[in-house]
């Protein structure tokens, strides 16, 4: 929680939650208090981070962060309300639920007169209106809901554990002119993100506040231990509070058993996070004993480029064999864009006999004549790296094992050190490969110097060039 809370908005929700019917239980207090906590200016402590709320399915952080929210509607006339959901699926039963919730006998009264009481249900246009001014608008992010709105007083973002950059750069700024006394308020809401989630935001807001680096932000997350049978009902009821006197041990039992992985089980009913990486894949002291400034390749000379998803930049990486014997790798080349790349290459390629051409087949700088690999109008054959990440899930083991044996040398430049410090696993065919840190975290120079060392260490890669193609006699370091 943040730090200088003296007082809070609670009770007076509370206060006007009890006029309309509705109590809360313990933990709902709790969280709420520290939610709507202010500082001695009477600003919310948490309107900078927002509120991060980790809580598994089944508990009923839909109803309270509802309610909270239809209770300040009616409080503060004029306020303005964004719910977004990244499915159109959720977006609409959030809505339907929040219909449900607004329609009960003492709240009803506060929506705005007309035919359907202030509720509009046409799909892209879902809102309440109150009938003080207020209203809360419904959308999805995978319909573009968010842009182009302002003064907005509140943001709540659902299925937070797969809230993209491009989503908050739409949504956040709305807030910016908030005419709410204490401030505006963001809610980010989710479950642990699976492996195969854009979940970096929800991930590593919550690896900031558990470092207590998160000086502005509330974070609450429910959980079961790590180690948790997902059979045993005392961690059902450590992660989730509302059971079993709200959430019966039916519902408990059904996602158990629609759920039947028990990593998704885990991860949606109990809350457990996937294990938080190390720091490094490869630690710091095991990376600067392989350090070599002047290490040089003079056989088996590889080149391998690699193309991030964002396609800002390319890279390409040489690798080879020493006169000693050991492994050579390093950056050759990095810039803005993909279109130099293939040039880059092929003037290489013409001045030095090189062993293999390695790229990854995601690149889109490879076509296919005659059942052969060749880079983009160019004679140069390329190895793919494909295979399903098999090849690539090879490359990561033999890099990291290369590097920790000593057999595999670095040339110590400084835009590898710093790819290494934001790479992290993630799991492929069996084995790894490298990942980001985050979204803006550019990992491509030590995924090109993985590819390279795997095309030099191959006896099965193609040759780039025939014998007849440009001069072959040299076999020294690319220039």
């Amino acid at each position: 929680m943040p730090p200088g809370i003296v007082t809070t908005a609670w009770p007076r929700v509370v206060a006007k939650c009890a006029e309309m019917g509705v109590t809360f239980d313990t933990w709902q207090h709790g969280l709420g208090s520290i939610a709507l906590g202010k500082t001695k200016d009477g600003k919310y402590a948490a309107t900078v981070g927002g509120i991060l709320l980790a809580i598994p399915r089944q508990v009923g952080k839909t109803f309270l962060v509802g309610m909270i929210v239809i209770a300040l509607c009616v409080i503060f006339p004029g306020m303005t309300v964004l719910w977004t959901a990244h499915r159109t699926r959720t977006a609409t039963k959030t809505f339907q639920s929040m219909q449900g919730m607004v329609k009960r006998k003492r709240i009803r009264p506060h929506l705005a007169a007309g035919r359907n009481d202030g509720i509009r249900t046409a799909n892209g246009e879902q809102e309440i209106r109150f009938k003080n001014g207020s209203i809360i608008m419904f959308g999805a992010r995978e319909q573009g809901f968010g842009r182009g709105f302002d003064k907005v007083d509140i943001e709540v973002f659902d299925e937070a554990q797969i809230l993209g950059e491009k989503a908050l750069e739409d949504m956040v700024p709305a807030t910016n002119q908030s005419q709410h006394e204490a401030g505006a308020l963001l809610f980010f809401m989710g479950t642990p993100p699976r492996p195969s989630d854009p979940g970096e935001f929800f991930t590593n807001r919550r690896e900031k506040a558990l470092s207590g680096k998160a000086k502005n932000l509330v974070y609450v997350e429910f959980s079961a231990d790590s180690d948790a049978d997902p059979d045993d009902r005392e961690q059902w009821a450590k992660a989730n509070p509302s059971f079993p006197s709200r959430t019966s041990v039916e519902s408990m039992e059904r996602m158990r058993e629609q759920l039947e992985n028990d990593a998704s089980f885990k991860r949606e009913a109990l809350g457990i996070w996937d294990a938080l990486d190390t720091p490094q894949v490869i630690d710091p002291k095991t990376w600067s004993d392989a350090a070599d400034g002047a290490s040089m390749a003079v056989e088996r000379l590889t080149l391998a480029i690699d193309v991030p998803p964002d396609r800002k930049t390319a890279t390409v990486s040489l690798a080879g064999k020493r006169a000693d014997g050991l492994w050579h790798v390093e950056l050759d080349e990095e810039r803005e864009g993909t279109d130099w790349v293939v040039q880059w290459v092929k003037d290489r390629a013409a001045k030095n006999k090189l062993y293999a051409v390695v790229a990854d087949e995601m690149c889109g700088l490879v076509e296919t004549r005659r059942d052969r690999h060749y880079l983009v109008g160019t004679k140069i054959q390329v190895t793919l790296a494909g295979a399903e990440g098999r090849d690539m899930a090879i490359a990561c083991a033999k890099y990291q094992d290369g590097i920790r044996d000593g057999s595999v040398k670095h040339a110590n430049q400084p835009q590898v050190n710093v790819a290494l410090s934001v790479a992290r696993k993630r799991p492929l065919a069996g084995a790894w490969a490298w990942n980001r840190k985050d979204a803006e975290s550019n990992i491509s120079p030590i995924v090109s110097e993985t590819l390279a060392l795997w095309g030099a260490q191959s006896p099965k890669v193609k040759r780039p060039t025939s014998s007849t193609d440009g001069n072959r006699t040299r076999t020294a370091v690319v220039l």
